[in-house]
């Protein structure tokens, strides 16, 4: 039976790929916009998935917090790409409806990995320099880019276009890159259970 650990990783590795591949400029464009939203909002479902069980798995204070806020933060995702899948809000209901929500969900991921960068720091963690190290920072990374195209996909009321298209995308992207690599780092090497070793019946001597 696979860990906690493993799922977790699992669960947010499959969700960050899916961002990756929605905001890759040539899959999108191949798919069209309906399944590159279908996409992302399969992502952001696996996003919750891994951040539920990863709640549930948590221990201390710290690490609770970002457990709780982390998972508020894909709840706001769920909601923003499920709402882009309606291809005919308007300018005005894409930015209450997709965009703020959005807004939400990336404040929200940004906290966590800070509270995650703080918790990790500690000298009880013993973990600097550590595969879960490198996985917080990363993880603060892709949040902070989350939040460039967050800040970027505002829609502009008067010309019905994203406040910076390009940017709103590439942000996506290497935020998905950076929790895609942050993901793969907490996996567990030896997930797999182990089978018990055969006993051997040994004779006394004599």
């Amino acid at each position: 039976m696979r860990k906690p650990a493993w799922w977790i990783a699992s669960l947010f590795i499959v969700g960050s790929s899916c961002f990756a591949l929605g905001a890759f400029p040539p899959y999108s464009s191949w798919v069209g916009p309906v399944a590159d939203g279908i996409t992302f909002f399969i992502g952001s479902l696996f996003f919750t998935s891994a951040a539920a069980l990863q709640f549930q798995q948590s221990r201390g204070r710290l690490e609770w917090w970002a457990g709780l806020v982390q998972l508020v933060g894909t709840l706001f995702f769920n909601r923003s790409t499920f709402q882009a899948l309606d291809l005919t809000l308007t300018a005005a209901q894409a930015d209450r409806h997709v965009w703020t929500p959005d807004v939400l969900g990336s404040v929200a991921f940004l906290v966590s990995s800070a509270i995650a960068c703080v918790d990790i720091r500690r000298p009880s963690r013993q973990a600097a320099r550590s595969r879960d190290w490198w996985s917080a920072w990363l993880n603060l990374a892709g949040s902070f880019a989350f939040g460039v195209s967050a800040a970027a996909s505002y829609v502009i009321i008067d010309t019905d276009t994203l406040r910076n298209a390009q940017r709103a995308n590439v942000g996506t992207f290497v935020g998905a890159l950076c929790f895609l690599v942050g993901a793969v780092l907490i996996l567990p090497r030896n997930s797999a259970p182990q089978r018990p070793e055969p006993r051997t019946n040994v004779k006394p001597d004599g």
